[in-house]
This record gives C-alpha cells, sequence and structure tokens, in this order.
C-alpha cells in the first residue's frame, strides 16, 4: 500500500457540557443520552463524564463542547477537545 492510499482512523465524537474546568489543561465533559428501556419502553437518560484535553482554555464551565477520542494523555484523560459549539449564558 503506497503513501496516498493510507487509510485514516475513523475517531468517535461525543457532544457535551463541560461541568468543570478546575484542573489545569484539563475540562470534565458530562455526556447525556437517552435510550429507551428494553422493558419498559421508557425513555431514560443515561449520563458518563470524561476528562478531556484542552489547549489554551478555549473551553470554560457550561460550555457545549465536541470531544474526540485520541491516545492516552494521562490515566484518566483520553479524549480532547475539538471544537466550542456554545459559550455559556451569563446570568
Amino acid at each position: 500500500m503506497s503513501e496516498q492510499e493510507q487509510v485514516q482512523k475513523v475517531r468517535r465524537t461525543l457532544v457535551g457540557r463541560v461541568v468543570s474546568d478546575k484542573m489545569d489543561k484539563t475540562v470534565t465533559v458530562l455526556v447525556e443520552r437517552r435510550v429507551k428501556h428494553p422493558l419498559y419502553s421508557k425513555i431514560v437518560t443515561k449520563s458518563a463524564k470524561y476528562h478531556a484535553h484542552v489547549e489554551n482554555g478555549v473551553a470554560g464551565e457550561g460550555d457545549l463542547v465536541e470531544i474526540e477520542e485520541s491516545r492516552p494523555i494521562s490515566r484518566t484523560k483520553a479524549w480532547r477537545v475539538t471544537q466550542v459549539l456554545e459559550k455559556a449564558r451569563e446570568i
């Protein structure tokens, strides 16, 4: 296979809200998804938290961000922020 025919890896992307930005170059992102319960057919909200790498402090608490899977950066951090979709509203 030549260099031009190299296949680029498909990386998972998720959209979630930043719930903490207290760490240096790291944000905690809460990703919520709605699934149908297999037995009761009720819509249930499931959530998961991910630590994501962010350069230059672009994302702050309350922002809606897109994160992308990457190589392990630390023990708990294997995601990185690719873009900020919506900034948090000030009250």
